[in-house]
């Protein structure tokens, strides 16, 4: 009896329209623990999700907070971590985003990435921040995430709602500098592959270029050597690139 209690008492707090409250259970009481609880969600989803609830309108975001506090079961206690799961509940669930904007699930990843960088528990690499880009590893900062989207969502705000994809998808890339601020770049095609390069497996910043001038059958690979020289110096003054380590036992 306490656990089909227990049951309709929560199951009353997620979705109260659908779900009768427990019987003898105070009518009064009961609405101030689903407004608590409802607000508590939608507060933290509202503080993570900024412009996805601006562009939805206040009613239109409530029901959607409250489909996904009906319809979701949570993995995790944190309340950090919710943010996550909207995300991928987002994703996970087309009817959903059939009556929504055709950008919101690149917009609600693209607003959420901002706060997993922010929080997650990665140390700082060690490196040499005047070390020799094109001879040496170049270190990436941590955490730094590649993304990319069909739409610019950078530029997605009430006054622009892009209606289909972009001819070119947006390349951001993400990331903690050493001050622990979180940063976005946007870049092109060719700079996302060289990051993308450093990413993997050990190598340095000319083996990397090298790569990118074989791939791109570049007539002059000189010329391409120089550029991304430039482009590793652009990532180091963003603070995208910490600096550079000599081999791998200096990890």
């Amino acid at each position: 009896a306490f656990l089909e209690y227990q049951a309709r008492f929560v199951g009353h707090l997620r979705d109260p329209k659908a779900v009768e409250r427990p019987v003898g259970a105070s009518v009064r009481r009961m609405r101030v623990y689903t407004e608590i609880v409802f607000n508590n969600m939608e507060a933290t989803l509202a503080s993570c999700f900024p412009v996805c609830k601006t562009l939805l309108g206040v009613r239109r975001w409530r029901r959607l907070v409250r489909r996904f506090l009906a319809e979701h079961r949570c993995t995790t206690p944190w309340f950090r971590q919710i943010s996550e799961e909207f995300a991928r509940w987002l994703a996970a669930t087309p009817d959903v985003l059939a009556d929504l904007p055709v950008f919101f699930e690149n917009l609600a990843h693209y607003e959420w990435v901002e706060l997993s960088v922010a929080v997650a528990d990665v140390p700082m690499p060690v490196a040499d921040a005047a070390g020799d880009l094109l001879e040496e590893r170049p270190v990436l900062a941590a955490p730094l995430l590649l993304l990319e989207y069909a739409f610019p969502v950078h530029h997605i705000s009430p006054f622009f709602r892009p209606t289909q994809p972009a001819a070119e998808p947006t390349r951001l890339l993400v990331f903690r500098d050493a001050q622990d601020a979180v940063r976005f770049i946007e870049l092109n095609a060719v700079t996302a592959r060289l990051v993308q390069l450093l990413q993997g497996p050990a190598r340095s910043g000319r083996e990397a270029v090298a790569q990118v001038a074989r791939e791109l059958q570049h007539p002059d690979p000189a010329a391409v050597m120089t550029f991304g020289a430039e482009l590793l110096a652009t990532l180091r003054s963003e603070g995208a690139i910490l600096g550079t380590i000599k081999d791998e036992k200096a990890l």
